[in-house]
């Protein structure tokens, strides 16, 4: 295959982009400098600026390209940010490959379980109702903007990404030093749901979405069995090492992060189940956290 991956420095677009080109498959990268070369394409989102003749001839697209939600206060100009970032550049993608003369096949377009809001303890696939917050509306937007795209025949496959395990980056890496240093602990009550997937599985799930003709609409790219916060902190823990008895100050994290951003990202949860990916047949490499935790910090 000829993919074409936005967001390709990114913890998922690096690990996307290897396992590919491993495979023997020709990834073209779109970059927000000046082109190096073929396997490289210009864009800049924020100018709605984009080589589309860069695009001819490829067989997918992967769009991961968005600004971070978790590593600055929620501002509203960050919030601004955040939003513009995701909307724009999925709204210039889309309507770039609707124009060409050879659009690609399918179109796999970054989400996120966000989608959902904060739901307590329902259990929740690809078709439950939108939440409510700032993340449910930033994902409800950010998909929407994939529709033109849809419209023209070119399948589209909505990636709702949970949180991604990964010892090498988000928010797994930020975890690991408190947590070898024995001051990690739950956060809040411990009872939100947290929806994890490995990086593995992110990957092996965004290529087999890439493969899987059925597959279009939103794909909820998360493990089979999401944790509570509390779980989640024992298992670390248990990993690791280390104990894990003291609470995460709240106060301190609000005044750190932002009241807004801490109860949503933190407090609040999902409780999140692949149920399109389970039924296409996907064979999840890590199914349990602790399994998934061990092979990765173990790996590295």
């Amino acid at each position: 295959m000829k993919v074409a991956v936005t967001g390709a420095s990114g913890l998922i677009g690096s690990r996307l982009t290897r396992s590919l080109e491993a495979d023997g498959h020709r990834v073209t990268r779109l970059v927000r400098r000046q082109a190096a070369g073929d396997g490289e394409v210009r864009w800049d989102p924020a100018a709605g600026v984009i080589d589309g003749a860069g695009l001819e001839g490829h067989d997918a697209v992967v769009h991961l390209a968005g600004a971070g939600l978790g590593d600055h206060r929620w501002t509203n100009a960050y919030k601004a940010k955040v939003l513009d970032s995701r909307v724009a550049g999925t709204s210039l993608l889309a309507e770039t490959l609707v124009s060409l003369d050879r659009p690609p096949a399918v179109l796999a377009s970054g989400s996120a379980v966000g989608y959902y809001g904060d739901r307590g303890d329902e259990e929740l696939t690809e078709r439950s109702a939108p939440g409510t917050g700032f993340l449910a509306e930033v994902v409800q937007a950010w998909e929407a903007a994939a529709a033109p795209a849809r419209r023209a025949g070119i399948r589209v496959a909505l990636l709702r990404s949970g949180i991604v395990q990964a010892p090498e980056g988000g928010a797994l890496q930020r975890l690991l030093l408190p947590f070898r240093l024995g001051v990690g602990g739950r956060m809040g009550s411990g009872r939100q749901w947290l929806s994890w997937v490995a990086i593995d599985d992110e990957v092996g799930a965004i290529r087999h979405v890439l493969t899987d003709r059925s597959l279009e609409g939103p794909v909820n790219l998360t493990a089979p069995n999401p944790v509570t916060n509390a779980e989640y902190t024992r298992t670390l823990g248990r990993v690791l090492h280390r104990p894990t008895l003291l609470p995460t100050p709240t106060p301190a994290l609000r005044l750190l992060l932002g009241r807004e951003l801490v109860s949503e990202m933190l407090l609040g949860g999902q409780r999140v189940l692949p149920t399109v990916l389970q039924a296409s047949g996907y064979t999840f490499a890590y199914r349990t956290l602790e399994d998934a935790l061990a092979a990765l910090l173990g790996r590295h």
